[in-house]
């Protein structure tokens, strides 16, 4: 066990982006998404400079999740389509989702959640709730997520829906809670945003339905 003495005191000054030393940031790939090699070095805990490294970082737009509730059905809205980054997943690169999409310039966190709303699953949003803003991957990307819950009315809706142009294939479902629950028990809702989202819900979803 460790010595409690040994554990470092949070309320000292942290370390900021002024205890980093860039030196070069270079782009080795530009496509949809940016990936960029970063030579640093950054000040150590116990005094001094580390060594210089290289780095390499993934440049993404910054993103938003939001889960479709309704209070009056205890009912979910998840959408399931094609991951690439899944592709070898030993059950199936189709996957269960919150609704998600990428912050455009000039947008609010509110115009993306109620923006891809809309275009994935058919759906318009009632009032918005902000859960959490996190890295997913802090150590290779930059990309910070924004996940809110959004109330809606969950009665027709369903179907296919997506851009054409963006190459969206994505298909609507409306579940109850407990069955939602069921599958993230199960390992279905094998991601952060839904792990996150749906851990929120089962400790907020008595006090939202008392709202109706």
């Amino acid at each position: 066990m460790r010595d409690p003495r040994e554990i470092p005191d949070l309320a000292a000054a942290p370390f900021t982006r002024a205890d980093v030393e860039l030196v070069e940031r270079r782009c080795l790939h530009q496509g949809f998404f940016r990936l960029e090699a970063l030579h640093l070095r950054h000040r150590l805990f116990q005094g001094g400079w580390s060594e210089p490294m290289v780095r390499e970082v993934h440049q993404r737009h910054d993103a938003v999740g939001v889960l479709l509730y309704d209070p009056e059905r205890d009912a979910v809205v998840l959408v399931e389509q094609f991951r690439a980054g899944a592709i070898d997943d030993p059950e199936s690169p189709w996957k269960l989702e919150v609704v998600a999409g990428l912050v455009e310039r000039g947008e609010s966190v509110a115009d993306v959640a109620r923006r891809e709303s809309q275009e994935e699953a058919g759906c318009e949003v009632g009032e918005l709730i902000e859960l959490h803003t996190y890295y997913p991957s802090p150590g290779a990307c930059n990309e910070r997520v924004t996940l809110l819950c959004g109330l809606v009315d969950s009665r027709g809706l369903g179907g296919v829906h997506g851009l054409d142009e963006e190459h969206e294939d994505i298909r609507v479902h409306v579940l109850s809670f407990a069955r939602a629950w069921e599958l993230l028990q199960a390992g279905r809702l094998d991601n952060a945003m839904c792990l996150i989202a749906f851990h929120w819900l089962a400790g907020e979803r008595a006090s939202l339905r008392a709202r109706r």
